[in-house]
């Protein structure tokens, strides 16, 4: 396993386009995906619901080692890995805090099960929020200095970082680290980005929630 695991926080999965895509209308093709048996990879779909932001933890995730999705009640799970519309409806109604144990527990077990899957060198990079204890202090707990996160993330929104990780998916430049634990998570809001010029050209594998 690589070196580098990267956690990335779900898309919202109560929001305007978890709605659409688990209408019983839609006609898009990831939504008659999610209601077939065989379902749609998670990252596949939280990309789709989640826009610029996911997208970009996906294609930077995949460019520089593997990628795992913070669930609410599955713990991590591999981005590959196929879910269908009843799981998704399951994931809405599921509460991300850290009082709820079928968030808790879940995260906590599959947390130490990849610590004890990866060498003891490895980093787990955490490509959501770090201003809040709801990733933090489970991740943290079981990973310690080996969490890190991208210290340029600091004072950026959602959409500046999705355009951000693109970018140095792009370039083939990872991004700067910083542990979580001690490290300063609120800062003044940096320039803004320049426009992407062009389409990412790290474009997601075909496969054979924003809760940040």
């Amino acid at each position: 396993m690589s070196a580098r695991v990267f956690l990335l926080s779900p898309a919202n999965c109560r929001g305007r386009r978890a709605l659409q895509v688990l209408s019983p209308k839609a006609t898009f093709a990831v939504a008659a995906r999610l209601r077939s048996q065989d379902g749609v990879p998670i990252g596949e779909l939280f990309s789709h619901m989640s826009g610029l932001y996911f997208r970009g933890k996906l294609t930077y995730a995949r460019r520089f080692g593997r990628a795992f999705v913070i669930t609410p009640d599955q713990g991590l799970v591999p981005a590959e890995l196929p879910i269908t519309r009843d799981v998704l409806v399951r994931y809405g109604d599921g509460e991300i805090h850290l009082e709820n144990a079928a968030y808790r527990a879940p995260l906590e077990a599959t947390a130490r099960s990849l610590a004890d899957h990866v060498g003891t060198d490895a980093q787990f990079v955490l490509l959501g929020s770090v201003a809040s204890a709801k990733y933090v202090d489970v991740l943290g707990a079981i990973f310690g200095s080996r969490l890190v996160f991208p210290s340029d993330f600091v004072g950026r929104g959602d959409m500046s970082r999705g355009g951000l990780l693109l970018r140095a998916a792009d370039a083939g430049q990872e991004l700067r680290y910083e542990p979580v634990l001690g490290a300063v998570r609120h800062g003044p809001r940096p320039a803004k980005l320049e426009p992407l010029r062009r389409p990412s050209s790290i474009v997601h594998r075909p496969s054979s929630a924003t809760n940040d």
